[in-house]
């Protein structure tokens, strides 16, 4: 019989909890997903950066500032992964025809990269949109040291992943630039 009565308890309890408390309205999502829109509206890769977005459940909550800081903080990502695949080659480069000098460097590039995108993001947190700008533009640039590193050996290839990443990175910097040039025509 006492057992019933702590059923009963619960299914009224049930009943009368609040089911929303775990989704989010989808109004709010509707007016943030307007936001990311028109933000990305003001770069060069719409649809770029509307992925990146949309993929980051914090671009829902955050203001322009924060979905640049997103797609920066995606940058990051690829420069970090970048370097991490570009270490196992170094690793594993027994007999291959890439120099471990050239993978090397290529590493290092990355890491700079990553770094660089790091100073953005406080950059971008303090409001300082011109050093974010030029370190996002920094960043956008130490890949073709990369690049550049294989072309001083006659003979040796790019390799098509490397040339993939860094054209990936190189468009994420872009999406960021273009953020970082709507956010200095709204100050």
């Amino acid at each position: 019989m006492r057992y019933a009565y702590v059923l009963w308890f619960c299914f009224l309890l049930f009943l009368g909890f609040p089911r929303n408390i775990f989704h989010k309205p989808s109004i709010q999502v509707n007016a943030d997903l307007g936001l990311i829109q028109k933000t990305c509206r003001f770069t060069n890769n719409y649809d770029l950066c509307v992925s990146i977005l949309e993929s980051n459940s914090s671009s829902f909550n955050t203001d322009t500032k924060g979905l640049a800081i997103v797609i920066a903080s995606a940058g990051i990502a690829n420069a970090t992964a970048t370097s991490t695949y570009l270490s196992s080659r170094l690793l594993n480069s027994n007999g291959e025809a890439i120099p471990k000098k050239v993978i090397r460097e290529c590493v290092d590039k990355y890491k700079y990269a990553g770094g660089a995108l790091e100073a953005s993001t406080q950059d971008l947190a303090m409001e300082s949109y011109d050093y974010a700008s030029m370190h996002v533009m920094a960043a956008a640039e130490y890949p073709s040291a990369c690049h550049n590193a294989f072309r001083r050996y006659s003979g040796l290839a790019y390799p098509v992943e490397i040339q993939r990443r860094e054209d990936g990175l190189k468009q994420i910097c872009d999406v960021v630039l273009g953020i970082i040039d709507l956010l200095f025509s709204e100050s």
